[in-house]
């Protein structure tokens, strides 16, 4: 008789897995507000909870961005001139 063990137990492909897609997608423009800095210095921005890297801004800030690369935990964008 098999009970799975060792299936869906940590090891490679394990750990968090998002129940629903990403809200944001490559290539598309957002409006969004920087409400905190990343330990590497990156300006964060949040649409729907999902966390957006945004490089060269401050914290406060409104930007317009464009999502440059999307994983499942978090995306990465660039500030629209």
């Amino acid at each position: 008789m098999s009970y799975g063990h060792g299936r869906g137990r940590g090891g490679f492909g394990g750990g968090f897995r998002p129940s629903k897609p990403a809200p944001v997608e490559v290539g598309k423009e957002y409006d969004v507000q920087i409400t905190e800095i990343s330990k590497r210095g990156d300006g964060i921005a949040k649409i729907e909870g999902f966390i957006i890297f945004v490089a060269g801004t401050e914290a406060g800030q409104n930007v317009k961005i464009r999502i440059t690369d999307v994983a499942p935990r978090f995306a990465k964008a660039e500030v629209v001139e």
